[in-house]
């Protein structure tokens, strides 16, 4: 499940020039997933991530355009950089196969500042926003004006063993000393979570960093910042690196082997995303009623955390030749009763707050209320078109955590990050 962050190194495509030309290596292959010619119904080519019930939503929505368009989805590669690659270069080379676009939260602004996206307006606007967490609104934005539909979201949470800690940790400070008295004693004790280098690591220092009310951008996402709340964040990154209560595997860890890891009966806490939940109650149902699970802990006690997001957003192509007929297949698979389908049976986060109330998700997201308590305040990962290179730049500085010296390391992120804005010195 994730996206994401989440779930793989991200890479700068190389220029656009090039891009467009190895795009041409790429259309001939694939003219036959054309949006169709003059006459007949249209045909609505849906470029998403794999997805193991999105066909029944793409067949249900289908059967309520009644004939007017014809959705077909076009299932893209399971790691995030090569969908991000596939994408690129078609858009590039101005392709007009390409109709609806399944978008990392990411990306959306670099896909709009290149003018590859189509802008959201009137009421197609109107009813996207009606409804939709902030969260993840602020994510489909750029410049002010929307270029996406959230479709699903996510957030990680923190899981705990019940039998080892009666009481979920507040702060990280707090949660390594309860792992180092478990320790101590004999018991499990591991925090475990991603600390490979690559999104998941920003995922994580950005939590961190958003949580101590730092900023590594400024407003308007035009300047490196790294004020002092991103180095107490680096402090806490550091301390928790070199506490002794991480896994070996800290830094090779990515989001599965980490569940796998806590579902073994490893440790006694992980930070990770919900898909966690469904899985450890089919491979280990003893394990999972010891489990519960609570809000990211704080960098202080007493200040909530604020939790990066990851998802899915809508856009629809500036090449598609039926754009009127792209929204509206877009707003059909991202509307409410979708949304909680895909949340029920793909155990993606839906961002149309009143799906959560819904008695059907009861029972496939008993966490809800944490979810839906981080997306109201969450953290969201610097907006800017540069965001690939700043990610690359910045799981590389950050990797490996231990080595980090807080002030040092803050004055080469943003430099790095200044660089990468002006897209300088940044390897493709």
């Amino acid at each position: 499940m994730t996206t994401d962050p989440d779930t793989a190194a991200r890479r700068r495509p190389a220029r656009r020039a090039a891009a467009a030309a190895a795009a041409l290596a790429l259309v001939a292959p694939l003219a036959a997933c054309g949006s169709g010619g003059e006459g007949g119904t249209p045909t609505i080519n849906l470029y998403y991530p794999p997805e193991q019930n999105i066909q029944k939503v793409v067949d249900d929505c289908n059967a309520q355009a009644q004939g007017r368009y014809r959705i077909a989805y076009r299932v893209l590669p399971r790691q995030a950089d090569e969908q991000r690659v596939q994408m690129v270069r078609r858009l590039a080379a101005q392709d007009r196969g390409m109709d609806v676009l399944g978008l990392d939260v990411t990306w959306t602004q670099e896909f709009a500042s290149a003018k590859w996206i189509r802008e959201w307006t009137g009421q197609d606007k109107a009813e996207v926003e009606q409804g939709t967490l902030a969260g993840p609104l602020d994510t489909a934005r750029y410049e002010g004006k929307l270029y996406a539909a959230p479709k699903n979201t996510n957030v990680q949470l923190l899981w705990y063993r019940t039998d080892l800690v009666p009481e979920p940790p507040k702060s990280w400070d707090e949660m390594i000393s309860a792992a180092q008295q478990l320790k101590q004693q004999g018991k499990p004790y591991q925090v475990l979570t991603m600390g490979a280098q690559y999104e998941g690591l920003v995922v994580l220092y950005n939590t961190l960093a958003e949580s101590a009310g730092g900023k590594v951008l400024s407003d308007d996402g035009k300047q490196a910042v790294m004020d002092a709340g991103t180095v107490r964040a680096l402090d806490q990154l550091k301390k928790f690196a070199t506490s002794g209560v991480t896994s070996p595997s800290f830094t090779n860890a990515t989001e599965d082997p980490v569940r796998l890891e806590f579902q073994s009966g490893s440790g006694a806490f992980q930070v990770n995303w919900p898909f966690v939940y469904p899985a450890m109650q089919e491979a280990n149902p003893e394990l999972a009623q010891k489990v519960k699970w609570a809000r990211v802990p704080g960098i202080d006690a007493n200040t909530p955390s604020k939790v990066t997001i990851g998802g899915v957003n809508m856009a629809v192509s500036s090449y598609s030749r039926h754009p009127e007929e792209s929204f509206a297949a877009a707003r059909c698979i991202r509307d409410a009763q979708h949304q909680k389908f895909s949340a029920v049976n793909d155990g993606v986060p839906p961002t149309i707050e009143a799906v959560y109330a819904d008695p059907e998700m009861d029972k496939a997201y008993p966490m809800k209320e944490t979810i839906l308590e981080e997306l109201k305040e969450p953290a969201v990962r610097p907006l800017t078109p540069a965001y690939q290179s700043i990610s690359t730049v910045m799981s590389a500085i950050l990797s490996p955590p231990s080595a980090i010296r807080p002030e040092q390391t803050a004055n080469e992120l943003r430099d790095a990050i200044a660089d990468a804005l002006e897209s300088k010195g940044v390897l493709p």
